[in-house]
């Protein structure tokens, strides 16, 4: 028993060390360049090969094969995909959703290299490189640790690293090259990716698929490791190979049998599920999100005619056999989900394999048990749709490569515990639906379903949900303050997404006439979503065009050409806008002569001078709304008078609520105290404004009133009512609005759409004619109400995030930096404005650096200094 112990320590050893191999070369390449490589287990894979192809095919010495393999052919890749890939983008300053997607291209292309130079097939005549004492490969790992640690403490290059971690720019002003730094993150992390190849492909399957994704699974020690700590990394990795090994003497009877060895042989899996799920995750929320389209704008009908004439042809044309053509709706019903979530919800979602597999195979037990074939997948699908509300649930809260990382988990989860499982697929087999035999009948029926799908999300992404999906998309915060319930939204995307998914998977297993797992592996889930990245996430016309070309590359004489050409692509992603982008659309109008232009007169850095606005444009009281019965109440109503010429804004209803805040502290990490016991009211119908130097506390206090941070101490009432621990959706719908210092309008929705969103989500949404009223008072109602806001000017767009605010007829009104990039004729106009929105009853908090503005305006001024309210 000691000796078998023994021997499965050794054997946890060895794998544990190629797995730290893994975690210092992920660790290494994040912390000098921030980019999460995903990629790091193709380069493993085209590493194992070419020293396979130098010693075994080309009769190569081994130390001479592997010298080369690993001093030049890894770094190499290395520095190819710093150059060629990551630095642009790193200089257009992309965020990392982009170079995410950009490292899944880089997976998906050397995948389909290999398979286009290897073939498809395993191969099991790699040389050992170190032999096989897990000592050395522990000893090799340790000295590549250490020797790790001590450049980077005792080295200037450690230093210029650690500068460059630490502040990017700063580092850059300092006169450190952070291009050079970076090179030499890739090129060191390419190496250690190299190495883990050549020491793991001798004792696992070298073939193109599997083992990028064995070396993607033990990503979780970097993960356990916070992208941070190398020991920690070291450590994780040895102990879960440990662990993993010791489980295969486990032999459990009955129905947990399959289970325990499943868990047994896939460990690292179960580790990344659970570190994604659990830790801290890496990245944030800002620019983590997929951008939202380039062009946005509906699709012209002719485009449409043509594809439904192409998609008809194979009944028409194509001979009996539609072995081919069958596969492609439903894969474009699959690609699809894909559209629901990552095209217009902006998330992230690398696991939709794993739902159209799991549509599969409950189609084929429902059918195994005597349910008709389309009963059965009418009954799979809600299935699926429960068990993406449950995966979903625990990842909503997470963004950008965090909830990459948990999606991606996901996946390799329910194909490594699932879908590849003989207790769950042993002797399973999927027929067609009853009349639906024959290859015609069968793609008629999916094209019905496809027509049907398409036509459910186009109804959703031109609606309410629509809307709000795309704000969640364009500025999640931003989304959250106009009242967005941001945890639902998502629920219901990846819901829908994964239902979307199951249909899809339904009807391929079917047109296949069989329950296939390797047609729905995590490999083929990280080519569909480079597919959709590449030619276009929210257009309604991606998934028709990626199927058809997924599918006809791959039945082509070459395997692999469909992952070749799709990840070039993807490579490609910050130099070149996805492809369906450039069709002709129908689009928006453009910005016209109603937006400010720009020009060299007015306050340093802002835009719009006064003689460049047109009359339509003006926030003027002219072409206002008039007649609106006047708010009685207040004396400030008597004491301080309208200001001349400005329109009615909507009146709340009576009485308004008083928001006050008692004794609020906050203590950021690190001991920093950003509130001390801070005590504030707000009262009706006045303006009151914080000012103070930056530091001072004035944007903490405003995002505690707003929902956004929540103190450690204190309490924030609503007319007596607690409403602390009120997510800021929720404030919104009570009746507290807010702006934001950067602005938070959504740039793929029109101005009308960006105030509509604020009156659907907002305080009140019963009132039809709150979008017309908030558009007419700032200006806005003209023919701009149909510009894309992304075209838009800084001071048009501050008025177009006043009026969203405004649209949901809030009774406090929180507003973070109003005139941050107006000019001056602007910046009167918003006074104008604001006054009259005290006037009409409403509380307004405004937090400005404008020493004019505030003077102009506001009844009551706050003077904040080191997190307390001296004046």
């Amino acid at each position: 028993m000691a000796s078998l112990t023994y021997e499965l320590t050794l054997a946890g050893l060895a794998v544990g060390s190629a797995a730290a191999l893994t975690g210092i070369g992920l660790i290494v390449t994040y912390r000098a360049t921030g980019v999460l490589n995903l990629a790091h287990g193709a380069v493993a894979m085209i590493c194992a090969y070419v020293l396979r192809q130098l010693v075994v095919v080309w009769g190569w010495p081994l130390p001479a094969g592997a010298l080369v393999t690993l001093l030049v052919v890894a770094p190499g890749i290395g520095l190819v995909l710093d150059v060629g890939v990551f630095r642009p983008l790193a200089r257009r300053e992309a965020g990392p959703a982009r170079t995410l997607v950009a490292s899944i291209g880089v997976f998906v292309l050397l995948v389909g290299a290999a398979v286009l130079l290897w073939g498809p097939g395993a191969r099991d005549d790699v040389p050992v490189l170190l032999g096989d004492d897990p000592w050395a490969q522990l000893g090799a790992v340790v000295a590549l640790a250490c020797l790790v640690g001590a450049v980077t403490r005792w080295t200037r290059f450690g230093r210029e690293l650690r500068a460059v971690i630490d502040n990017r720019p700063l580092a850059v002003l300092s006169g450190i090259d952070a291009d050079r730094v970076a090179a030499a993150g890739w090129a060191f992390g390419s190496f250690t990716a190299g190495l883990t190849g050549v020491l793991l492909a001798p004792y696992v399957r070298l073939d193109p698929y599997g083992m990028p994704l064995l070396v993607v699974e033990v990503i979780a020690v970097a993960v356990i490791a916070r992208m941070r700590s190398l020991p920690v990394a070291v450590l994780a990795a040895l102990a879960i190979g440990v662990a993993q090994a010791q489980l295969t003497r486990l032999h459990p009877e009955g129905w947990a049998g399959p289970l325990v060895q499943a868990v047994g042989a896939n460990l690292f899996v179960v580790a990344l599920l659970v570190a994604a799920l659990v830790l801290p995750g890496i990245g944030g929320r800002g620019r983590d999100a997929l951008p939202p389209p380039v062009r946005p704008g509906r699709v012209p009908g002719a485009w449409w005619l043509v594809v439904g004439v192409l998609f008809l042809l194979p009944l028409g044309f194509a001979g009996a056999d539609l072995h081919t053509a069958i596969q492609v709706p439903a894969l474009a019903v699959i690609l699809l989900s894909l559209v629901v979530v990552a095209g217009r919800g902006g998330q992230i979602a690398l696991g939709q394999a794993a739902y159209a597999g799991l549509g599969a195979l409950f189609t084929a037990l429902l059918t195994a048990r005597g349910v008709p074939g389309l009963p059965a997948l009418a009954l799979a699908v809600p299935l699926v749709a429960a068990a993406g509300l449950l995966t979903a649930w625990p990842a909503i809260r997470r963004h950008g490569l965090a909830l990459a990382l948990v999606t991606l988990a996901t996946g390799v989860a329910v194909s490594r515990f699932v879908l590849v499982q003989p207790y769950a697929t042993a002797g399973l087999s999927l027929g067609r639906p009853a009349g639906f035999d024959g290859d015609r009948a069968f793609y008629a029926l999916e094209l019905l379903v496809l027509a049907g799908c398409l036509a459910l999300v186009a109804t959703l992404r031109r609606g309410r949900t629509g809307r709000a999906l795309a704000a969640l998309r364009d500025h999640e915060p931003g989304a959250e303050a106009a009242g967005v319930a941001v945890p639902g939204l998502k629920l219901l995307a990846f819901v829908l997404g994964a239902a979307l998914a199951a249909l899809g998977g339904g009807l391929l297993g079917m047109g296949l006439r069989a329950f296939d797992p390797e047609a729905y592996d995590p490999v083929r889930g990280l080519l569909w979503f480079a597919a959709v990245m590449v030619l276009g996430a929210d257009s309604l016309l991606t998934p028709l065009a990626a199927a058809a070309l997924l599918t006809t590359l791959d039945a082509g004489a070459y395997a692999g050409t469909a992952a070749l050409a799709l990840g070039l692509l993807a490579t490609l992603t910050g130099r070149i806008p996805p492809l369906t982008d450039l069709l002709p659309r129908e689009g928006r109008p453009p910005a016209d002569a109603d937006a400010p232009a720009p020009a060299p007169r007015g306050r340093p850095g802002r835009t719009g001078a006064p003689e460049d606005r047109t009359h339509a444009d003006r926030p003027a009281a002219a072409r206002a709304t008039r007649g609106r019965p006047r708010r009685t109440g207040g004396p400030e109503d008597r004491t301080r008078p309208r200001p001349p010429g400005v329109a009615r804004a909507p009146a709340p209803p009576a009485p308004v609520p008083r928001l006050h805040a008692h004794a609020l502290t906050l203590t950021h990490p690190g001991g920093v105290t950003a509130l001390d016991r801070v005590t504030l009211d707000l009262a009706p119908s006045r303006i009151t404004a914080l000012v103070g130097p930056n530091g001072a506390g004035k944007s903490t206090l405003f995002d505690c009133l707003a929902g956004t941070l929540r103190p450690r101490e204190g309490r924030i009432t609503l007319d007596g009512a607690d409403i602390t621990h009120r997510s800021a959706h929720a404030r919104t719908r009570l009746g507290i609005a807010r702006t934001f210092q950067r602005l938070a309008v959504f740039p793929s929705l029109t101005v009308e759409e960006n105030v509509r969103l604020g009156e659907e989500q907002g305080h009140v949404r019963t009132d039809p004619a709150a979008v017309e009223r908030s558009l007419r008072l700032l200006g806005l109602a003209g023919s701009l109400r149909h510009a894309t806001a992304a075209d838009l000017l800084t001071g048009t767009l501050r008025r177009v995030e006043l009026a969203r605010a405004l649209a949901g007829q809030p009774h406090t009104l929180l507003l973070d930096e109003p005139a941050a990039g107006l000019d001056a004729a602007e910046t009167a106009a918003l006074a104008r404005v604001l006054a009259a929105l005290a006037a009409d009853g409403l509380t307004v908090l405004v937090v400005e650096h404008d020493p004019d503005l505030v003077a102009g305006i506001a009844h009551t001024v706050h003077t904040m200094e080191g997190g307390r309210i001296v004046s």
